[in-house]
């Protein structure tokens, strides 16, 4: 975007810029950027590239390609605001067409669901929303974050899918085992639990590594844990899209859909259906991506955190 000045620039001001002229040219500005696997270009913050393809493409042509399909899943990092700003350009957008799509998000359990229907049909306010779904109490990061999604749904009548796992049971798979859950915890979940993925086996060891704590130390129930998180919420997406007509559309955040081992395929294991990923990631000198990871990515600037994101099933 080219900034165009009018020719009477306050004096103060023309100082200004004529000091950080003066300041760069001693110290060059270095872009952040990010790469694709076999690609020599660099890619930069605000450019949306097309992974299969390695291209840029503008947002409209994302736009596009995403209202070619029944199923979206865009993915965010919880605590970036920048983050929400974009999955809100992208749901109005979408919301814009002919076919305007539902709504699904991890952000909210499935014991919420009916607080969420009582606000969306005007049977409560928001605030009375807000404390009948323990927004506070069963999530770490600010409504205000994702309240244009929840008003985008309420105010279109689209439908919006509570889609995640009760935290108490994953917390305790995540320190005891799946085994050790009672019948009527099991049925909270979903019904069949895939554990047999080794490459996303693999990924999640290197994060137990990194983030392992006193009450998580077993490596097999952590990744069981993810996998009960993650086949749950792929359960609750192809149980609403077999007896739904038109698209669905799946905020979450960013590790449940890179790879698309997380919750896409799970959801593909179910339903066979068209479905894209967008991933909004910041940009970072490791910023490598492989081509496969995702249909999308949406690269934003430098990693400004509202504050550190936690692990769902880590007791508070």
């Amino acid at each position: 975007m080219h900034l165009i000045f009018k020719r009477t620039i306050p004096f103060a001001l023309s100082l200004f810029i004529l000091s950080m002229c003066g300041c760069a040219g001693n110290r060059p500005i270095r872009i952040p950027a990010a790469k694709v696997e076999g690609l020599a270009r660099p890619f930069y913050p605000g450019h949306i590239i097309s992974l299969p393809e390695g291209k840029i493409i503008s947002f409209e042509d994302l736009i596009g390609h995403l209202r070619e399909k029944r199923l979206v899943f865009v993915g965010e990092v919880h605590s970036r605001p920048e983050d929400h700003l974009m999955e809100v350009q992208i749901l109005q957008a979408l919301m814009a067409g002919k076919s305007r799509p539902d709504v699904a998000m991890e952000f909210f359990q499935e014991t919420q669901q009916q607080a969420i229907d009582r606000y969306l049909e005007g049977k409560t306010d928001e605030t009375a929303f807000l404390k009948e779904a323990h927004w506070y109490r069963n999530w770490g990061f600010p409504y205000l974050f994702y309240r244009p999604l929840v008003l985008a749904a309420k105010e279109n009548q689209r439908k919006l899918l509570a889609i995640n796992a009760p935290p108490k049971i994953v917390t305790k798979v995540a320190e005891q085992g799946l085994d050790a859950l009672s019948p009527q915890e099991r049925d909270q979940i979903a019904r069949h639990i895939d554990l047999s993925n080794q490459d996303e086996r693999a990924f999640l060891e290197k994060i137990h590594r990194l983030h392992a704590h006193e009450d998580l130390k077993n490596f097999e129930y952590f990744y069981q844990a993810q996998c009960v998180w993650e086949d749950t919420m792929a359960e609750n997406i192809a149980d609403f899209l077999k007896t739904h007509k038109g698209s669905l559309v799946v905020f979450a955040g960013n590790g449940h859909i890179l790879n698309r081992y997380g919750i896409p395929d799970r959801v593909i294991r179910r339903i066979s259906i068209p479905m894209a990923t967008v991933v909004i990631h910041a940009v970072d000198p490791q910023s490598t991506f492989k081509k496969n990871a995702a249909d999308f990515v949406w690269l934003t600037g430098e990693d400004f955190s509202f504050h550190a994101a936690r692990i769902p099933w880590k007791k508070q």
